[in-house]
């Protein structure tokens, strides 16, 4: 039988206004749900932003059969031709071992090619190809239009200053 103790909860676990709602020892219902702690924590309001803008871009995005870490690598290379595969896993915060499949998926669909370093033999710049430049020329249209909907009850000073403001924890 588990045991169970009497503490008191600690101030990091008390609700929204301070205190943690009375413990009922018969069932009780709910009839509007309260995530008023919740909606104090920027991780729990990024998240949700985020998923709220992601569901969208994966339906929008799919035609071009780009994910959202695709779109972000092929931006990139796009962005900034020849670029290393260190300086796009450094830049991007991601694994070596995960974009090396993921170049050579987008090598083999013809929307890049590899180049030699012009200053690095022992480097490889990534190049998108006339076909990846067009796929993503549409695709960044895409995007930009779906951040337009999704931010819509947004002035854009607001929009300016939620992406400096989020930019500041990550950069």
């Amino acid at each position: 039988m588990p045991r169970t103790s009497k503490t008191t909860p600690s101030a990091s676990a008390t609700h929204a206004s301070g205190h943690l709602p009375p413990t009922h020892s018969e069932p009780c219902a709910v009839d509007v749900v309260d995530t008023g702690y919740l909606q104090t924590l920027m991780g729990y309001n990024a998240r949700r932003a985020a998923l709220s803008i992601i569901e969208v871009f994966l339906e929008r995005l799919a035609p071009y059969g780009l994910k959202p870490v695709d779109f972000s690598v092929m931006s990139t290379i796009c962005h900034n031709p020849g670029v290393t595969s260190r300086q796009l896993c450094n830049t991007l915060s991601l694994l070596p071992p995960n974009l090396v499949g993921l170049i050579q998926s987008l090598e083999s669909r013809g929307l890049i090619e590899r180049r030699p370093h012009p200053h690095d033999g022992r480097a490889v710049g990534l190049h998108a190809t006339p076909k990846g430049l067009e796929l993503m020329a549409q695709a960044e249209q895409t995007a930009t239009e779906l951040e337009a909907e999704k931010t819509a009850k947004l002035t854009p000073a607001q929009r300016k200053t939620l992406l400096s403001l989020l930019q500041k924890i990550y950069l």
